[in-house]
């Protein structure tokens, strides 16, 4: 029922969205008589506002055509290169005519990035790609809005995200290195280890960054909440079905609006103060700061809805149960066991200011991961960033990427492989 009220709420304020921004232009156009009436910029800068209050925001487009290899500006077309009903790969092919940037491309590692699936689209990690492409081949997941999936698809559950990642894995082959930013670090570990008990190939590295290994450290307001209230709570409270409007009419979800009332809830006071800032900026004509706050929300608002199987799962294998550092997860009927993890370099990844997932949280892969040699394994602690601060914006750029990129080249050989230890009988 609240799914549908929102919805019904969101229908109505849209025609009141697009007058307030028709009314933005009217007071702001050179051309228009309203422009130079007194108050006009304050105004139109109301009504700027007031519009992006009120209207829906869509999953922004990468927008990625361009990289630069090796001081040379080379094209970047963004394919689909496996598709499943929850989620696409994508790769981002760069294409160039110059011999010596070519020769360098065909040189460079595979990575791929597994995008989390915790209410944001995979643009948010825009910048990450930007970065890797420079000295990269780089794939990223792509999950899909579950309110736009068909009933008939069936459920999506964390056992079959684990099965998506390792089939990404095998896509990109046994010289891919891969990324897992927040929530995937667990998937992606459970992924890589169950492929590590079969004795099937691993990736060369995996670098792990911000998530929630062992929730039981230094737990946050997420942590918190997921940790305190009942499984039974969960499913009473914010699991929902989508309306009769969407293909997927009749799916359960955790729905996006209820995780970005989340986020905002988290910092209600700095949200506030940004959208004051960006009507100050539009006062004052200060186009690059209204530009700025445009692009950061038009990311951040956009979410989108959760498979309640998923989700539920999620909550109760990390958050409620830590079966992953308790040792009793089973995937599919799978024992998930880090420990035989042995040809894989791990870097670990905590951002200092991380309000989503604490200190230490992540670093605690290094103690599964008991098989990986400490010669090839890492942490960093990227100094003064938040979460968001470790995979976008300039600390990554500057500090973050720079180790990423060297643990990466550092470790793009095939290392030799050491016996797996018999399992012992449960």
């Amino acid at each position: 029922m609240l799914y549908q009220m929102y919805e019904t709420q969101r229908a109505l304020m849209s025609p009141f969205s697009e007058f307030a921004s028709a009314s933005a232009k009217l007071y702001d156009h050179p051309l228009s008589p309203f422009a130079h009436t007194p108050m006009a910029q304050r105004v139109s800068a109301g009504f700027d506002l007031l519009h992006r209050l009120a209207k829906e925001y869509e999953k922004p487009a990468f927008n990625i055509t361009a990289a630069n290899v090796n001081g040379v500006t080379i094209a970047v077309q963004e394919q689909v290169a496996v598709a499943k009903p929850f989620c696409r790969l994508l790769r981002f092919k760069r294409f160039t005519d110059d011999p010596k940037a070519l020769e360098i491309m065909k040189s460079q590692p595979t990575v791929l990035v597994v995008a989390p699936l915790s209410g944001h689209h995979s643009t948010l990690l825009r910048d990450t790609v930007k970065s890797l492409l420079h000295d990269h081949k780089v794939f990223i997941t792509d999950w899909t809005d579950a309110r736009m999936v068909p009933l008939s698809e069936g459920a999506f559950h964390l056992d079959d995200y684990v099965a998506y990642v390792q089939e990404f894995i095998r896509h990109c082959g046994p010289d891919a290195h891969v990324i897992s930013v927040c929530q995937p670090t667990v998937p992606v570990l459970a992924a890589v280890s169950l492929m590590a008990s079969r004795g099937e190939a691993t990736p060369r590295t995996m670098t792990m960054m911000g998530g929630p290994i062992d929730a039981r450290l230094s737990p946050t307001a997420v942590n918190n909440l997921a940790m305190n209230k009942s499984f039974n709570w969960f499913e009473t409270n914010v699991i929902y079905r989508v309306p009769q409007n969407f293909p997927g009419a009749g799916r359960a979800v955790y729905p996006g609006f209820l995780q970005h009332t989340g986020f905002v809830a988290m910092n209600p006071d700095r949200h506030l103060t940004s959208h004051y800032d960006y009507f100050r900026d539009l006062i004052r004509g200060d186009d690059d700061s209204a530009e700025s706050h445009r692009q950061f929300y038009d990311e951040y608002n956009a979410v989108l809805d959760m498979p309640a199987e998923y989700y539920l799962d999620t909550i109760k294998t990390v958050f409620q149960d830590f079966a992953l550092v308790n040792g009793t997860w089973h995937v599919k009927g799978e024992l998930v066991r880090p420990q035989d993890i042995t040809t894989t370099a791990l870097l670990t990844i905590e951002g200092e200011l991380d309000d989503i997932s604490g200190a230490g949280q992540t670093k605690a892969a290094h103690d599964l991961c008991s098989g990986v040699p400490r010669s090839r394994a890492f942490h960093y602690d990227a100094e003064g960033a938040g979460h968001y601060g470790i995979f976008s914006g300039r600390r990554w750029r500057d500090k973050v990427y720079p180790e990423v990129r060297g643990f990466i080249s550092r470790f793009d050989k095939p290392a030799v492989a050491k016996k797996v230890p018999a399992k012992r009988a449960r």
